[in-house]
């Protein structure tokens, strides 16, 4: 036997270039792996490492692999990753607060190096006045090769980073608007005709993507819940705009990051859909990449031919000194600190994507022939040789830089152990007894909560009396149920189950042994809210337990919700518990993404000021009419807005009328809206005495600015 397969490995091709394709998956599979591991202890980005390794295996290095259709196939899906995963991470809240910063860092970013590239290409090499702008643009442009590193670091929502990812789709569509150009004139069409279809097209794809692309996928996640068809379909449209961006005359990259934005609110950060996008996108397209960015570097050329090194230089001082010139003027510009100007550099120095395309494109053209026939091409071979020598010395900088520049953020901005969330706790418990809304449950836990720990999430499924196998079986199935929900958006669930005949006691009790602080009950989709009474199970658990009680309906899935609406009742700041669920709205609406569109008192409004200043969101506020009525709240309603209100007991001080029977009332106006109710953990108010007397505002300040410390500490 022995024998029979030695013989069989004997007539195994391992003639190099590997042609096995077996094998040659394995191979990069075992790069991928090894790689950030080796790496890792002698403090090298993964993201070096991989290109590294890229060259070594590739057809310039061992040739153990060569970079065929498949490798450039892959490598492009990994390009698109990360431009998409750029727009889908970005916080819209902060990008439109930061737009013009933005804009200004893309001027920047693209004037300087633009300028120094003309110049110097004109001047001290040579070239000619087209080629020295197109050479310019490569310059100008950048691609976020060191995103995963901040995104690995849990910095993506810091200011660098917002500003760094606008002003790379600022510069690049320039930049590839300059290539367009310069490829229409060696074809003889820049005419007015040639100006007019190119604005026209990229205005008919924008509005394609921006608004079209949305309402699709919000009628596919409606429609169909099937996670493995959910993220076919967004990997779908992440190709298919990158297309039209191409067929728009523009490079697919503008396409994928568009597409980030425009499905930015339907897939929140905390989704399962998300984790499944960054797990696919980091273990195979992202990797495919960088290793076939490597397989390019040609290390012979570099020594052989003495014009590349020349040129290499030159391109790599020209690139490096504009962006970091760039960098260093947004810094003093917008007044940020030294960490974060350093991390604007290391984003935009890699040169690799935009620049790959335009030298390809100006190496194809052929301006004319030698008098011995060969072709005169508008950016020559020395300047292809260049090209890799700066892609690879930009992304060794640019891998540095922003590791660096980010394990600066991480300690300027370090939490202080003193000022953590204690006293505040983050454990959630979901009671469920049907399978059908325990998706939806979790979801919601992890739009309330804080941050991921492994512990901090239970599923309580109670069984009346001692039950019988075939409960204790669908029991059972439920919570297997709810793990894998839980699983897929990297949580952990402990599973629970109780023999009780009290529902509301078991449920106190666990609430009591597990130190829960925030307890998420829902209405089932399909029940009737005209017949659903809030009063005694709601009125037991606030008298007996000390945390936030969320009472949801869904009635669309909440990826497909547009705006949070929140109605927050007079005197609601005077209520103990009102800054808990002040924390829980700013979590829903940081990690949802969307906009929290509040209705609430002056009083009430000069808090949520103060709040966001300290840490905006994407926020919208009205003053709410002191002659409330329901109806009139409702006719503001907008489909697939989530309602939020803040509920409080008869005898509280922010107490309305409507909050005994809400369900039904909404059911009365017809409204077809998702709703929660969100009741603040005042626990068993008979212990609490009220000194009318020496009342003073001290305790709701000192709470305020609990909150501001922990969104501070949380917001890296």
């Amino acid at each position: 036997m022995i024998l029979n397969l030695m013989l069989e490995l004997l007539y195994l091709d391992f003639t190099l270039p590997l042609t096995n394709p077996v094998l040659k998956f394995l191979i990069i599979l075992l790069i991928i792996l090894i790689t950030p591991v080796l790496l890792n202890k002698i403090r090298v980005p993964a993201i070096l490492g991989l290109i590294i390794a890229g060259a070594v295996i590739g057809p310039y290095g061992f040739n153990l692999l060569e970079r065929d259709s498949g490798i450039i196939l892959s490598g492009t899906a990994g390009l698109l990753y990360i431009m998409f995963l750029a727009g889908l991470e970005i916080d819209l809240g902060d990008f439109k607060k930061n737009g013009s910063k933005s804009l200004l860092f893309g001027a920047y970013t693209f004037s300087i190096p633009m300028l120094l590239g003309i110049f110097g290409s004109f001047y001290i090499l040579g070239y000619s006045m087209q080629t020295s702008v197109l050479l310019a643009s490569m310059f100008a442009s950048h691609t976020l090769i060191a995103y995963p590193l901040v995104r690995r670091m849990g910095i993506t929502r810091n200011i660098a980073v917002n500003i760094s990812v606008g002003g790379t789709i600022i510069t690049d569509t320039l930049a590839l608007l300059v290539l367009a150009v310069i490829v229409g004139m060696n074809k003889g069409e820049v005419d007015l005709y040639f100006w007019v279809r190119l604005f026209i097209s990229i205005l008919i794809f924008g509005l394609i993507v921006l608004y079209i692309f949305p309402l699709l996928a919000r009628w596919f996640f409606k429609t169909v819940t099937d996670s493995v068809s959910q993220y076919i379909f967004v990997l779908t449209l992440v190709f298919l705009a990158a297309f039209l961006s191409e067929v728009a005359g523009i490079e697919g990259i503008i396409g994928a990051f568009l597409c980030g934005l425009a499905l930015n609110p339907l897939i929140p950060r905390s989704s399962a859909l998300m984790n499944r996008v960054e797990f696919v996108g980091n273990a195979i397209f992202i990797p495919f990449f960088l290793i076939g960015i490597g397989m390019l570097i040609d290390y012979e050329l570099f020594f052989s031919d003495s014009g590349s090194l020349k040129v290499g230089a030159f391109m790599i001082i020209v690139a490096t000194l504009g962006k970091y010139l760039a960098a260093i003027l947004a810094q003093k510009s917008l007044k940020l600190t030294s960490s974060e100007g350093l991390l604007i550099f290391g984003l935009s120095n890699a040169q690799a994507a935009a620049t790959l395309a335009a030298v390809l494109i100006g190496y194809n053209i052929i301006t004319g022939y030698t008098e011995a026939g060969e072709p005169l091409r508008l950016l020559s071979d020395e300047v292809l040789n260049g090209t890799i020598l700066m892609i690879l010395f930009t992304c060794t900088v640019a891998s540095f830089v922003t590791e660096k520049a980010g394990r600066g953020i991480l300690a300027e901005k370090a939490i202080n152990p003193d000022e953590g969330d204690a006293g505040d706790k983050q454990r959630v418990l979901i009671p469920m007894k049907n399978i059908d809304n325990v998706d939806e449950l979790i979801y919601l836990a992890s739009l309330l909560k804080a941050g991921r720990s492994d512990k901090d999430l239970y599923g309580l499924n109670v069984i009346a009396g001692i039950g019988n196998p075939a409960e204790r079986e669908e029991a059972e199935k439920i919570i297997e149920h709810a793990r894998h929900a839980a699983s897929a958006s990297d949580y952990v669930l402990n599973g629970i189950i109780r023999y009780d005949l009290n529902l509301q006691n078991a449920i106190t009790g666990v609430v009591k042994e597990n130190e829960i602080g925030d307890l998420i009950l829902g209405m089932h989709k399909n029940s009737d809210p005209s017949k659903v009474s809030l009063g005694y199970l709601t009125e037991s658990l606030l008298f007996n337990c000390e945390v936030n009680i969320y009472i949801f309906r869904a009635f669309v899935p909440l990826n497909t919700v547009k705006r949070h609406v929140v109605l927050i009742p007079p005197n609601a700041e005077m209520e103990p518990g009102f800054y808990s669920l002040l924390d829980r709205l700013w979590n829903l609406g940081r990690n949802s993404g969307l906009l929290l569109q509040i209705y609430a008192t002056p009083e009430v409004l000069k808090i949520l000021d103060r709040l966001n200043l300290k840490d905006p969101l994407n926020l919208e506020t009205s003053v709410l009419e002191e002659t409330f009525h329901m109806d009139w709240f409702t006719e503001n309603l907008q489909p697939y807005d989530n309602i939020i209100f803040l509920m409080f007991r008869r005898g509280d001080r922010a107490f309305q009328s409507y909050m005994e029977n809400l369900p039904a009332i909404l059911n009365s106006l017809g409204v077809e809206n998702s709703f929660l109710l969100c009741y603040s953990n005042v626990g068993n108010r008979k212990s609490e005495t009220t000194n009318l007397i020496n009342a003073s505002l001290d305790e709701p300040v000192e709470q305020l600015e609990g909150i501001f410390r922990k969104l501070i500490n949380r917001k890296v």
